[in-house]
């Protein structure tokens, strides 16, 4: 049986493959053992703007409620909230209820610990074994049932938390212009930017229960990027459905990913003397570019394995205050423990502010090198040993000389499918595509 538990909690097809039985056995088992059977523990739960939210919500509640641990239920609310208000409301863990950038039918279960901290895979391994297994934990009757408090207050402490980090500053003449995925942001988002005094134009953020990124918000750009430069805005921010991610387009309809946005701050943080050993946490999925222009500017990166579950630990393992993804994961440790959009959103304003420089001047600190991306068909039992083989790690080795460190070679294999992936940069793209298809081509006859 696969894993239940995925790279950020549980997801599937909401009523087919996370059923009600699913979300229901996951609040039970969740909160008996995150909370290790504490008397009357506090659980969080907010949900994005998906029309199975509701479904979900109600299932997952029931299932708390089963252990005598009380619901502080606090309704839509971006999944960084979650992580915030935990550790703010003293809560002995949160839930959060999304499937962040994925299509409506699609829904998520992802735990937080009392910390803010997403559950260590021991944690869910547990949960996981608990719900197979359906282990008798004694439920309690009577008065030690647990209850839902609703808390009003919980879109209005996230955004103070988010100005508050600004120390003052406001974003006075400049026009903003942003996607909410009509998600998660489709309020906070808005409302924080005006409280900051900025000029705020809005698209996508009227939900409806089913357009959630649907054509809109970090993973469709096209009609923010038309959209900022009819209202002539200085910047665009764009969100995905539970608003942990943030991506932008420049002044000049430009796009701007993450690796640009952790540069520009990374590199604004260093000036400050404020970005611990100049260092910033990066997946192996970075642009060539971005290790480039750390370099260059006296900053540098530490790889980590695709997630930001693992860009997170290298961070609290070493101390580090900022890392990413180039998918607009971005963490600012300082603030928070999970990737903000919304934190990111007012960070990299701050850097527009404070140097007076347009985003595309930030932006050009680094260049995107051309990557190419082939899949080689490799069985699934084989796909993890590709680099025990000595005819495709001498190639490697070859085509990586032909670069002169201006160009590298990533391979890995899926996670969920039998392939293994060949990611190729350098400053050629006609010959990127030549040299992966050939490299693509040798590890499938290699490996089968």
């Amino acid at each position: 049986m696969s894993r239940l538990f995925g790279t950020d909690g549980v997801r599937g097809i909401a009523n087919d493959e996370l059923t009600i039985e699913l979300a229901m056995a996951l609040g039970k088992y969740g909160a008996h053992v995150i909370t290790q059977g504490k008397e009357r523990a506090k659980i969080l739960v907010g949900k994005d703007t998906r029309i199975s939210g509701d479904l979900l919500e109600y299932a997952l509640i029931s299932g708390i409620l089963s252990t005598g641990c009380d619901v502080i239920r606090v309704g839509v609310i971006p999944t960084p909230a979650i992580a915030k208000l935990v550790k703010v409301l003293e809560a002995d863990a949160g839930v959060m209820i999304s499937a962040s950038h994925n299509p409506v039918a699609f829904n998520g279960i992802k735990f937080f610990n009392a910390l803010g901290l997403k559950l260590s895979d021991e944690i869910e391994d547990e949960i996981e074994t608990c719900i197979q297994e359906k282990k008798e934990i004694g439920l309690p009757i009577g008065f030690n049932l647990g209850h839902v408090k609703e808390y009003v207050d919980a879109e209005t402490e996230y955004i103070d938390y988010v100005t508050n980090t600004l120390e003052g500053m406001t974003f006075e003449g400049i026009k903003v212009a942003m996607d909410c995925a009509n998600g998660a942001a489709s309020v906070v988002a808005p409302k924080t930017l005006n409280a900051l005094n900025a000029k705020v134009y809005s698209i996508h953020h009227e939900p409806d229960g089913i357009n959630i990124n649907e054509n809109c918000g970090s993973t469709h750009m096209n009609d923010l990027k038309k959209f900022v430069t009819v209202v002539g805005a200085d910047i665009g921010l764009a969100f995905d459905g539970d608003a942990d991610r943030l991506l932008a387009i420049d002044e000049n309809g430009d796009f701007v990913d993450g690796d640009k946005i952790m540069a520009i701050c990374g590199n604004y943080l260093t000036q400050k003397g404020k970005l611990k050993d100049a260092t910033i946490v990066s997946t192996v999925m970075s642009n060539l570019g971005f290790d480039i222009a750390l370099s260059e500017n006296n900053m540098r990166a530490v790889k980590t394995q695709v997630g930001d579950r693992y860009v997170l630990e290298a961070m609290l393992a070493n101390g580090f205050g900022l890392g990413g993804e180039q998918s607009g994961h971005i963490i600012f440790l300082e603030h928070n423990t999970t990737g903000d959009g919304l934190l990111t959103a007012v960070q990299l304003l701050r850097v527009m502010k404070d140097s007076g420089k347009k985003l595309s001047e930030l932006a050009s600190i680094m260049n995107v090198y051309p990557q190419v991306l082939k899949n080689a068909k490799v069985p699934n039992d084989k796909k993890y040993h590709f680099a025990e083989n000595k005819v495709i790690s001498e190639r490697i080795d070859e085509i990586e000389k032909l670069f002169h460190g201006k160009g590298r070679v990533l391979i890995r294999p899926s996670g969920t499918e039998p392939l293994v992936r060949v990611m190729i940069e350098g400053e050629n793209q006609a010959f990127l595509e030549k040299i992966s298809i050939e490299l693509a081509d040798l590890i499938e006859r290699e490996m089968n």
